[in-house]
């Protein structure tokens, strides 16, 4: 299998966004395909647990960038160590590496990796409208990753009869991979750069170090890019009306439940 060329120099932009290097899909073990999700219950565990973690060092990561202009040393180094661990378990869960994350934040050996360049200058005004300006992003997010899930069983069914992820499965499930560690990214301050390039890359904007850097999408990965975004937005609105409908439903039972203990 080839692996990615990080001796590669990368090309000066003016905006960097946060890089994702994964390998061409190669042969995978049917037998951890098969019971993947179950092999990863520990992994969803530490991840839970980090998240926790995450949550507060963002919080004082926030209030350090707000009033210094950037993220803080320490909050720049944890979390950039948190979204690369968080992103190998991902990518496992989403069948685009054999390979087993390993149970900590460095894991220069692993086939996925990311690249980001935390620490730098940020917008304060940016900074403290974050949660505001990341809703369009966290929008688009949601709506690939439930179209995604939506056709996961179909997806998990094709790897495991062929052994291997097809080409244009393999370019939209990175696209949205790297869309989500993008939008993690700028929501936990690690860059300045607003999620971008849905739909893949140029095929000049860089030269190639990996099968996703960059990462150049064929008509078939599109589409199917496509069919996650319209499915999630399905999704979104079969949940929102199924939603409703429940709470009027339930709105009398919900008094009459409680009204007992009302003494």
């Amino acid at each position: 299998m080839e692996q990615p060329r990080w001796d590669v120099p990368v090309v000066d932009r003016t905006e960097f966004q946060p890089a994702l290097d994964i390998p061409p899909p190669g042969p995978q073990n049917r037998l951890t395909v098969l019971l993947r999700l179950l092999l990863l219950l520990p992994q969803y565990v530490v991840l839970w647990l980090l998240s926790i973690v995450a949550f507060v060092v963002v919080v004082i990561g926030w209030f350090g960038a707000l009033f210094g202009g950037r993220l803080p040393g320490f909050a720049a180094d944890w979390l950039s160590g948190y979204l690369a661990y968080d992103t190998r378990v991902y990518a496992s869960s989403l069948l685009v590496t054999d390979r087993y994350p390993p149970f900590r934040f460095a894991a220069p050996d692993h086939p996925v990796r990311i690249e980001l360049r935390a620490g730098g200058p940020l917008n304060r005004l940016a900074v403290f409208f974050r949660l505001l300006l990341a809703i369009p992003a966290a929008i688009v997010q949601g709506l690939l990753q439930t179209g995604w899930w939506t056709l996961s069983f179909i997806s998990w069914l094709v790897v495991l009869v062929l052994g291997r992820m097809p080409e244009a499965l393999f370019g939209a499930t990175a696209a949205v991979l790297r869309y989500r560690m993008r939008f993690q990214a700028y929501l936990m301050m690690l860059t300045p750069a607003y999620p971008k390039a849905v739909f893949g890359d140029p095929v000049d904007s860089e030269p190639v170090r990996s099968a996703t850097r960059p990462l150049v999408l064929t008509g078939a990965a599109k589409a199917l890019l496509v069919v996650y975004l319209v499915l999630g937005v399905i999704g979104s609105a079969a949940s929102s009306v199924t939603t409703d409908w429940n709470s009027y439903e339930d709105g009398g039972d919900t008094v009459s439940t409680t009204a007992p203990l009302e003494r």
